[in-house]
């Protein structure tokens, strides 16, 4: 459980469990000070919730209303998180498993029943529920912008993937005659010459202006790739499973076309969106964070400096704090699963960035490293360093300083400050 505290909570006037579907909600209800629960169904478009929050809103006068429902994002959260009474309670689904399970071993479920078991989870488990806290609309821009990049970017590897086990089948040469099967490139020259045989119709003179054009400037380059067409032997000569290859090869590099061009329209916006906010300097201000990364730590720590209370909330958060267990004798530490998972790789990669960027960083990994963490868990550890620092700098509204940084390890006598003082010497 995180130790993200919440702002002190209002009296509600009643407690509402939601168990959404695709075209209708099953909700329960329960008013406050009364043990009698109402039960009912309402139609998922926005003017059947309007007209059901508009009706819940006059019967209890306005007054605040506990929301449990099976979602942190999606269309209900956002249709409902627009009225100021309701105070929503995402429930992590696995939460809502396990205390079905407990209570219906036989694995029953019913939509109604749900509705109640989300209620008895907010009415009686509030204390270690975390109310949704929206941020403000600048820091959820960029978080929903950012979010949206990282879909694109895992669907393109997706149809990357794909196109590479195509060519595997019938046109390997082209993953040895260049570097990277999802660029123009080679999406261009696929979809002129989709086969072996096609290309090597190509006079050399069309192929060199081919290339040219594409942004292939080193002549060496062109010079290899034009005599290794010719002397290349097809991998394979079954006409029916060429066709059908070649035409789910063209499909594919026009759709990854379009990713790569929607990811640049996303880079655009994020870059904008993120420079208009007034917590970027910090940001940007840590080394390796970069145009791609310094957005997304943004959207990681967002406005709310009061949501954290320290460095270890969002440690343990963010999923890079590992998790302790002790069962009687025994206690070990393992990877911590259940956490948000863009969080956490957010805080991976800019570690992992930052050791060529930062020498503090690498000598702090050579020493996980060297006691003999795999990259991985060697990687956390700097994450969960730099979580720290990152906070501070967060919570001071100050960019990352790091002679200032380096003076406090000195100052502290951190061994790293002495491993970073023997590498300057040698």
């Amino acid at each position: 459980m995180n130790q993200i505290h919440p702002p002190a909570e209002p009296s509600f006037a009643a407690v509402l469990g939601f168990d959404w579907g695709d075209k209708k909600h099953a909700w329960s209800l329960q008013p406050a000070g009364s043990d009698r629960r109402e039960r009912g169904e309402i139609e998922h478009t926005p003017e059947a919730v309007e007209s059901w929050v508009s009706m819940l809103s006059a019967r209890f006068h306005g007054q605040p209303i506990a929301v449990a429902l099976e979602q942190s994002r999606g269309a209900l959260v956002f249709m409902l998180a627009k009225y100021a009474h309701l105070h929503l309670y995402p429930i992590h689904p696995r939460a809502a498993a396990q205390f079905r399970a407990a209570l219906y071993p036989s694995g029953a479920k019913d939509d109604p029943v749900d509705g109640d078991l989300l209620l008895e989870l907010v009415l009686l488990h509030r204390a270690h529920l975390r109310p949704l806290q929206p941020d403000t609309e600048q820091t959820r821009l960029v978080q929903h912008l950012v979010e949206a990049r990282r879909k694109l970017v895992n669907e393109k590897t997706r149809q990357v993937q794909r196109l590479t086990d195509k060519l595997k089948l019938y046109f390997p040469q082209v993953l040895t005659w260049f570097e990277k099967v999802d660029s123009p490139l080679v999406g261009a020259l696929l979809l002129r010459w989709p086969t072996l045989e096609e290309l090597q119709k190509a006079r050399p003179a069309t192929l060199r202006s081919f290339l040219t054009q594409h942004n292939c400037r080193s002549q060496e380059l062109i010079d290899e790739r034009l005599k290794k067409i010719p002397q290349a032997i097809p991998a394979i000569r079954d006409a029916a499973v060429v066709q059908s290859a070649v035409g789910m090869t063209q499909i594919l590099v026009e759709l990854i076309a379009a990713l790569r061009q929607g990811i640049d329209q996303l880079e655009k916006q994020i870059g904008q969106a993120a420079k208009a906010h007034p917590d970027f300097p910090i940001f940007e201000s840590f080394p390796g964070a970069g145009p791609a990364l310094a957005p997304r730590l943004l959207a990681a720590f967002g406005s709310l400096r009061d949501r954290y209370t320290a460095a270890d909330d969002v440690q343990k958060y963010s999923g890079i704090a590992p998790v302790m267990e002790r069962s009687g004798n025994s206690e070990w530490v393992h990877f911590r699963r259940a956490c948000p998972k863009f969080l956490r790789q957010t805080f991976h990669e800019w570690a992992g960035h930052s050791i060529a960027f930062c020498e503090w960083a690498r000598v702090y990994y050579d020493q996980q490293k060297r006691a003999g963490k795999d990259h991985h868990a060697a990687v956390r550890s700097l994450a969960f360093k730099w979580i720290r620092i990152a906070f501070r700098c967060w919570q001071d509204r100050v960019p990352y300083d790091e002679a200032r940084y380096l003076e406090s390890l000195r100052r502290h006598g951190s061994p790293l400050a002495a491993a970073l003082a023997a590498k300057t010497q040698a």
